[in-house]
């Protein structure tokens, strides 16, 4: 373990790296947000800092090694640097990380968001002990936070834990039982973000629509009131499982004038026998049924899906029923995930394990088949009115901004489009996977007539 000094509170900078999902990045937002507060200076991850923070993810081997990588390219930038691990990979193997040369601390689910005291401590009495992971069981707070830093949009969190236990995952063991906020106490924290000039907030948790699990409240409350907040145009969902996805939430979003028509749902696997191995909470029927409904009601809605491939003892049968199933499913893109092995998972005790490059094939087979059903929905929303949220990335003379329903359109730059919704009209799908849009008028046009 290295010895080291930490500087003088006022000269103190502190930079973040976050691996994995937008819940991750909304919390290190918050984190962030505490150092701030103490006088800390936030600088980017590449310019060094004296305090390094390193949020990490779990969900798939390749995270656990960008872990490692990352420690290795902090320490190389800054030398005595003070480097904290938090985040789901430090809450399942504190030890492994604890090991890796340069490490200061490991934080767990119920210390994450102590590590300012954490660090004041050390600073007084130069622990031994760098590691501090409590079991997981007894992580029951929840603790709110949203990211900010993009003036476009925010990750807003509002749930956290998940209680499905899915045989293939890890995130009950890394983040605990499912566990929220009020719906008056998220609003609060909405009403911070419209405080801003963001313009979109994304909702995002580990199964947001278990919101309010326990309690009378539930996730069609929560963004009825969320449809309610003054200043934030655009709410979007970022993922519900297809269980929890109710009609009364399709129809919700089908009419409000602020959550947009894009929703992406998890399906994992189109073979019911697979299902039922993953201790998935439904059959591939309900998912027809939630495609279809959202599609009865919003025509030009966009839906992603993600999709494991290689699970423990799936056949090509399995794997060719998966395939079809999505090819003649009305959606627009996937996220494919190839299935690696987890410790403390019922999946890795299977016997029947696919080959890794069996694993590799088919998921290559998907991400082509994710591009031509994304090209497929583009083309089909050509020359028809939608707006965009413009964003301040300039790329040799252009801009991009995504649409409503998640169209990314790519028009000439101009500085006072910004940050702004603009109406276009899709013109033509670019090679890139871009749309080529005119810009219309300054008027908004109705997510009610989508």
């Amino acid at each position: 373990m290295l010895s080291f000094a930490i500087p003088m509170r006022h000269s103190n900078t502190v930079s973040f790296y976050t691996l994995g999902c937008k819940l991750n990045f909304s919390e290190t937002s918050g984190i962030a947000k505490l150092f701030e507060e103490e006088g800390y200076a936030r600088v980017d991850f590449k310019e060094g800092a004296d305090i390094v923070v390193i949020n990490t993810c779990s969900v798939t081997e390749q995270a656990d090694k960008k872990c490692r990588q990352i420690v290795k390219q902090a320490r190389n930038l800054s030398p005595e640097a003070f480097i904290a691990v938090i985040g789901c990979y430090a809450q399942l193997k504190p030890e492994e990380i604890a090991s890796i040369d340069g490490v200061n601390i490991v934080l767990g689910a119920s210390e994450k968001f102590n590590l300012l005291q954490h660090i004041t401590n050390w600073e007084k009495e130069q622990f031994a002990n760098i590691w501090k992971v409590g079991p997981i069981k007894e992580v029951k707070e929840f603790v709110p936070s949203f990211s900010i830093g993009d003036r476009t949009r925010s990750f807003l969190k509002v749930q956290d834990g998940c209680d499905y236990f899915c045989s293939f995952c890890t995130i009950p063991l890394a983040r605990g039982r499912s566990r929220s906020n009020s719906v008056a106490k998220t609003v609060l924290e909405a009403k911070k973000i419209a405080n801003s000039d963001v313009q979109e907030v994304v909702l995002t948790g580990v199964n947001i629509g278990d919101f309010g699990q326990g309690t009378e409240e539930n996730f069609f409350d929560l963004i009825s009131e969320l449809d309610k907040v003054e200043g934030i145009e655009r709410f979007r969902i970022s993922s519900i499982e297809p269980n929890l996805l109710s009609n009364d939430i399709i129809d919700f979003v089908s009419v409000s004038k602020k959550f947009v028509p894009h929703f992406h749902i998890p399906l994992q696997s189109g073979s019911d026998k697979i299902l039922q191995a993953m201790r998935r909470r439904y059959e591939r029927s309900l998912y027809t049924d939630r495609v279809e409904r959202i599609k009865q009601t919003m025509p030009n809605a966009c839906i992603g899906v993600d999709v494991i491939v290689g699970y423990p003892s799936e056949s090509e049968e399995d794997f060719l029923e998966t395939y079809n199933y999505l090819n003649n499913l009305n959606v627009s893109y996937f996220h494919v995930f190839t299935y690696s092995e987890r410790a403390n998972t019922v999946a890795i005790r299977k016997e029947e394990v696919v080959p890794m490059e069996v694993r590799r094939e088919r998921s290559k087979m998907l991400q082509i088949l994710s591009e031509k059903k994304k090209r497929a929905f583009y083309e089909s929303q050509l020359n028809k009115d939608f707006s965009v949220l413009f964003e301040a990335q300039e790329n040799q003379g252009e801009m991009f901004g995504f649409t409503e329903n998640y169209l990314k359109i790519k028009t000439t730059f101009n500085k006072d489009w910004i940050n702004q919704i603009k109406q276009v009209k899709p013109l033509s799908v670019n090679t890139d996977g871009t749309i080529f849009a005119e810009v219309l008028t300054d008027e908004l046009v109705p997510l009610e007539a989508i």
